[in-house]
């Protein structure tokens, strides 16, 4: 499973993706940060997280559309299903790899949250909390679009689904809104990534949040382990 991470993550950096998702991360992320902390003089990167979930929605796509359908198309898929390893820690070295470039990505708030602390003194323990959500909540985005990305072969037709399904995600609270059915709004509103996410904005470490997006997580990487063995003995 190491070698598939290592593999996955010179894959990005030996192409333009890995250099296109960190700069496009890094502008958008560092554009908010002077608009919402430096120009309004505060410390609480709040609007900045926000502000950022758009970006994330569009940036993951990226990341993984590419990881199972160019493999399919490029028909190296074959040795990686034959490997001498389970599809399990097959799925889990794909999604590790796109979860650590996501990781990369989020260490520039590391940056800006020390810039804030040599003026004034941030609120760290909610700076780690949200943190936290946001790592949780590309994780649950990684793997859904893991599993579209193993459904195709086209990169294209992966990252333009990925992206649908994830102005869905992020549009879930505004549908809930414009619909009258109390039970269907309270079903959108409990699998909500934004109100979950919120939870971690607040500095509330929400064991319900966590949970639910460890089971995305552990949901969608089920269903990716179960396409490949479908496949492998198709």
């Amino acid at each position: 499973m190491t070698a598939i991470i290592k593999r996955e993550l010179s894959s990005y950096f030996n192409s333009a993706i890995g250099y296109i998702v960190l700069a496009v991360f890094t502008f958008f992320s560092g554009l908010f940060f002077y608009m919402y902390c430096l120009l309004s003089n505060t410390t609480s990167m709040s609007y900045v997280f926000l502000s950022m979930l758009m970006i994330v929605m569009l940036v993951i796509p990226i990341i993984t559309m590419r990881s199972f359908s160019e493999e399919r198309k490029q028909k190296t898929d074959q040795a990686l299903l034959t490997a001498p390893i389970s599809l399990t820690e097959m799925v889990l070295g794909k999604f590790l790899g796109a979860f650590l470039l996501y990781c990369i990505c989020n260490a520039v708030y590391i940056i800006y949250i020390f810039i804030i602390a040599c003026y004034a003194s941030p609120d760290w323990a909610v700076f780690l909390t949200t943190m936290l959500g946001m790592l949780l909540m590309g994780g649950a985005l990684i793997a859904i679009d893991l599993f579209i990305s193993a459904l195709t072969e086209s990169q294209v037709i992966a990252a333009v689904i990925s992206i649908g399904v994830g102005l869905l995600i992020y549009m879930l609270d505004s549908l809930s809104n414009l619909i009258s059915a109390e039970w269907f709004t309270s079903i959108l509103h409990r699998i909500s990534f934004d109100a979950h996410f919120t939870n971690f904005i607040n500095g509330i470490i929400s064991l319900t949040s966590v949970v639910f997006f460890l089971s995305v997580i552990a949901i969608f990487l089920f269903l990716c382990v179960r396409v490949f063995e479908k496949r492998r003995w198709s």
